[in-house]
C-alpha cells in the first residue's frame, strides 16, 4: 500500500519563479534519497510548466482548464494517480492569479483527504521587484488585489531570486524567508521548514469579494500555443527560443501591452530550453540545456498572460511566428480571458 505522502503547494504571482523553484526542490529531494512529483495548473492548456518538469527528470500530472479550486475534483485524482508511485512529496503551484487557496484547496484536502495526504504550510512565493510594483499606490488596482490576497492567505511567504535582487520590500505579512530558485540558495532550508511537520498547511483564511475577483482576472489576457517548427539548416534550441522572444517582447511593446508573464519552450530532440519574461525590457531569465546541440525539429509551447485583449495577443503571436525561420505546424492555440472561479468546495473555517 503507498505511504502517505506530504503536498506542498506553492503558490505566488505570475513570474514569481514558482516552477523553477518546483523543480530545484525535486531534484534536492531525489538527491537525499525521498521521492518527489510535480502537479502543474493553468487556465489553459499546452503548459511550458509541465515540459520543464518533465525535462527536469520529475513525474509530473497536470491539472488544467481552470485554478485548482475550479478543479479540485481532477487535482485529487491527479494526486490519486501520482500516490501509484508512491511519492514522499507532492510539489503543487496553482495558477499565478489563483487567490483563495485555502478555503478552496487546503481545508477540503484537510477535511476530505486528511487520511490519505499530509498537507505542508502553504508557502507563496515572491518577486521582490514585482512586490513593490504591485503594492505601490499607482499600481494596477486588480492585479494589486490578487497579490495582496496572496500574501494574506499564506503561511510561509518567501521572497525569490535573493541571487539578484536589490531590495526587498516590506510585506504586510511580515517576515520572509528569502531564497533563489535559481542558484538553489535556501531552496534547502525552505525544504526543511515547509517538510518538519510541525505546522499543517491552510492556518489563514481570508474575505474574498468574488465578484472583484473575477473581474481582476480578466484584466489580463491568456494565451497558450502549441507548434511543430520544422527548419531547412538546423538550429539548437536557444537559437529558436531567443528571437522568438525578442519578437514577441519587440511587438507587444509596440502595441503597449504590458507583459505579466511570457514563456517560450523549445523542445528537440538534442535537449530543452525556456526563456521566460516578467515584464518588457527585462532581460530574460533561461532554464534548460544551453550547449543542445543543432537540430531541424522543435517542438514549441509558448504561454503568455498579458495586459491586452485575446485578439490582440492571438494577432501578435501570428505576427512573430510568421518570423520563424521554418514551417509551423500548430497543434494548440487558445486565447481568452479567464471565466468567473467557481470553486468545487469552500471551507470558511479551520478545524
Amino acid at each position: 500500500m503507498p505511504s502517505i505522502p506530504t503536498i506542498v503547494f506553492v503558490g505566488g504571482f505570475l513570474g514569481s519563479g514558482k516552477t523553477t523553484l518546483l523543480v530545484q526542490a525535486a531534484a534536492l529531494l531525489r538527491d537525499s534519497g525521498m521521492r518527489a512529483a510535480l502537479i502543474t495548473n493553468d487556465q489553459g492548456g499546452a503548459l511550458v510548466d509541465t515540459r520543464l518538469a518533465q525535462a527536469g527528470g520529475s513525474r509530473t500530472e497536470e491539472v488544467t482548464g481552470g485554478c485548482f479550486c475550479c478543479r479540485m475534483s481532477e487535482l485529487m485524482a491527479a494526486a490519486d494517480r501520482l500516490r501509484a508511485f508512491d511519492p514522499d512529496v507532492i510539489l503543487a503551484e496553482p495558477v499565478g492569479s489563483c487567490i483563495d487557496v485555502s478555503a478552496t484547496v487546503l481545508q477540503p484536502i484537510r477535511q476530505f483527504f486528511g487520511d490519505h495526504y499530509r498537507l505542508a504550510p502553504f508557502t507563496v512565493l515572491v518577486d521582490p521587484l514585482r512586490a513593490g510594483e504591485l503594492l505601490s499606490p499607482e499600481a494596477d488596482p486588480y492585479l494589486s488585489y490578487l497579490f495582496s490576497n496572496q500574501i494574506a492567505e499564506a503561511d510561509l511567504v518567501c521572497y525569490n531570486k535573493a541571487d539578484v535582487a536589490e531590495s526587498f520590500p516590506d510585506l504586510p505579512a511580515g517576515y520572509a524567508m528569502r531564497l533563489s530558485a535559481r542558484t538553489g540558495q535556501g531552496v534547502r532550508e525552505w525544504l526543511a521548514e515547509v517538510l518538519a511537520g510541525g505546522t499543517a498547511g491552510g492556518k489563514r483564511l481570508t474575505e474574498v469579494d468574488y465578484e472583484y475577483y473575477a473581474e481582476a482576472e480578466a484584466a489580463l489576457g491568456w494565451l497558450n500555443w502549441q507548434a511543430d517548427l520544422e527548419l531547412g539548416q538546423a538550429l539548437s534550441p536557444a537559437q529558436v527560443v531567443g528571437p522568438f522572444l525578442d519578437d514577441m517582447e519587440e511587438q507587444l511593446t509596440q502595441a503597449g501591452i504590458a507583459i505579466a508573464h511570457l514563456k517560450i519552450l523549445a523542445k528537440a530532440v538534442t535537449g530543452t530550453i525556456k526563456a521566460s519574461l516578467c515584464r518588457n525590457g527585462d532581460e530574460p531569465t533561461v532554464d534548460g540545456d544551453l550547449t543542445a546541440s543543432p537540430d531541424t525539429r522543435h517542438e514549441l509551447l509558448l504561454n503568455l498572460r498579458a495586459m491586452g485583449s485575446p485578439d490582440d495577443l492571438r494577432a501578435i503571436l501570428r505576427q512573430a511566428s510568421r518570423l520563424l525561420p521554418g514551417r509551423i505546424v500548430e497543434r494548440h492555440l487558445e486565447s481568452f480571458r479567464p471565466s468567473p472561479p467557481k470553486p468545487e468546495y469552500r471551507i470558511e473555517s479551520i478545524p
